[in-house]
């Protein structure tokens, strides 16, 4: 069995924002030299998350603008008075900080549509991802 680890480093350059790493992700597996597999991709981070879903514009607003119903930045938060970015917390927290994918063929098994995004809420910053490829 291959274990391949490899560290993403994504700058992001706003408060909220949605970088697609799917990419960075697809040429980790095909530098494993993992045929067949699993990839963990992990965020190391507290107020950011991982998702997957359609890279489309009016949908990457859509996700925006439910981001900020469910958290608005400007909320009144107790945690606020410490950092002032709670609502980056709460976000992080209802979603993950992991996603897990098959490897087939020394590809990244995922739906016609899906990509991976970070979901940057505390930014701007330098985000770091872990990328684990497991398998034959």
């Amino acid at each position: 069995m291959k274990v391949y680890t490899k560290e993403l480093q994504v700058k992001t350059s706003s408060r909220r924002a949605l970088v697609n790493i799917t990419g960075e992700v697809e040429s980790a597996v095909a530098e494993s030299g993992v045929s067949d597999g699993i990839v963990l991709v992990f965020l190391t981070h507290a107020t950011a998350a991982l998702f997957a879903n359609e890279d489309e514009p009016r949908i990457r607003r859509d996700y925006e603008a439910f981001f900020e119903r469910l958290a608005p930045a400007s909320g009144k938060y107790e945690h606020n008075a410490i950092d002032d970015n709670a609502d980056a917390h709460l976000l992080s927290a209802l979603f993950k900080q992991f996603y897990l994918f098959p490897v087939r063929g020394g590809k990244l098994v995922r739906g016609t549509w899906q990509e991976l995004f970070l979901a940057e809420f505390d930014g701007p910053r330098m985000r770091r991802i872990v990328v684990v490829v497991v398998g034959q």
